[in-house]
């Protein structure tokens, strides 16, 4: 690492080096130019706007600036500009990592909601109690119960507003809830 950032300290300087010989050979261009104008005019003061290599400085001056930026990083261990390193930040360190695997011992097979886990009675009586919806109502309720997604995700996802989904859900439950009481299918 050390050596790194001191061929980086010498690039630097390298750049440096050409950066004030352009600017030298340009101001030298210049004074030239300056006194052909003189002598061409006869006019004591004269302008020359003649900027040669002005691409070629403004490259080397680019470069400059991202060496001294790879330096500042390297030097500090943050990147240049921000006031504090991710190690501060509380979001963070407030997070527990743990292993996935480890996470699956604290989910029981009877609750983890997967549809592996329903009997075919089960998805029977699931198919008949939302066949009484629209499509519409449909899609609202399965996104917002059956996917956990919230009010404004879904109306987002389904390009409506968010009271249209919660108008939508609640005509859903209603509807589930009559035909819930009323089926031949949910008895015993």
């Amino acid at each position: 690492m050390h050596d790194l950032l001191k061929s980086y300290k010498e690039i630097k300087k390298a750049l440096k080096r050409m950066q004030s010989e352009l600017k030298d050979s340009v101001d030298a261009i210049r004074v030239v130019r300056l006194e052909e104008a003189k002598r061409i005019t006869g006019r004591e003061k004269t302008v020359c706007n003649g900027d040669e290599n002005k691409t070629e400085r403004q490259i080397i001056g680019e470069m400059v600036g991202d060496t001294e930026f790879v330096i500042e990083w390297l030097e500090t261990g943050r990147c240049p500009g921000n006031k504090r390193g991710i190690e501060r930040r509380a979001a963070y360190e407030r997070k527990k990592l743990m292993d996935p695997v480890r996470m699956q011992g604290f989910v029981s097979r009877s609750t983890a909601g997967s549809p592996c886990n329903l009997t075919d009675w089960q998805r029977f009586q699931l198919a008949d109690a939302l066949s009484c919806l629209t499509d519409r109502e449909r899609e609202c309720y399965v996104l917002t119960h059956g996917e956990g997604f919230s009010f404004e995700d879904t109306a987002r996802l389904l390009q409506i507003t968010k009271s249209s989904v919660q108008t939508l859900v609640t005509r859903a439950q209603s509807k589930i809830s009559e035909r819930v009481t009323n089926s031949l299918f949910f008895v015993g």
